[in-house]
């Protein structure tokens, strides 16, 4: 049976943060999404599946003063601890899958760029919706980046499940409200090009 958990482990043990497919030297775009959906620096913010990410350095460095970083992979998270130092002090460490991830209480905004184009069974997405509707505050905000319908069918070894604006709304339309979404080609540290789309929600 696939255990995700070790699947992501292995990952952050084998291959440097720089290694993998997904790696942004600047997140440029989910930070500039975050800072036009969440303007105040003491918005609860959470970055669900964030791996070892730069953008909780740049949330930081921006002066959010409440920010959590979720993932599954507890080495992936010291990794971002150990590049952070002292800084790291200022941020949140939750290592959960988001799947079963039960929140102790609520944020205004929550991130994920490429974590949810992984639930590949219903079930796992519905939990997941779940666990973002109870999570983000009314009035509050989802930002979801995942591949495009034109973007890669597989990523990490594993099959992903590939979204438009279509596909989002029937995911989340219960408890969402539509706001925007934008595209992006990301290019990998190898120089391939991966097509995204970066969906924006307000939990109603």
């Amino acid at each position: 049976m696939f255990d995700p958990k070790s699947h992501w482990e292995n990952i952050y043990r084998e291959k440097k943060p720089t290694e993998v497919s997904w790696y942004q030297k600047n997140p440029e775009r989910s930070l500039k999404l975050i800072l036009e959906n969440s303007p105040y620096k003491d918005a609860r913010v959470i970055d669900v599946g964030a791996g070892a990410s730069l953008l909780v350095d740049r949330l930081l460095e921006q002066g959010f003063t409440n920010v959590s970083v979720l993932d599954i992979s507890g080495k992936a998270l010291e990794l971002s601890k150990q590049r952070l130092g002292p800084q790291a002090g200022r941020a949140n460490w939750i290592v959960e899958n988001v799947t079963s991830f039960s929140p102790q209480g609520k944020y205004d905004l929550w991130h994920d760029r490429a974590v949810f184009h992984f639930l590949t069974e219903k079930a796992d997405r519905d939990k997941y919706v779940a666990c973002a509707s109870q999570a983000i505050t009314n009035g509050g905000y989802l930002i979801l980046a995942a591949f495009a319908k034109d973007g890669p069918n597989m990523c990490s070894n594993l099959n992903v499940r590939q979204y438009d604006a279509e596909l989002v709304r029937e995911e989340f339309g219960t408890d969402f409200e539509w706001v925007k979404e934008e595209e992006e080609t990301h290019q990998t540290p190898w120089g391939k090009d991966q097509k995204f789309r970066h969906f924006v929600l307000r939990k109603k």
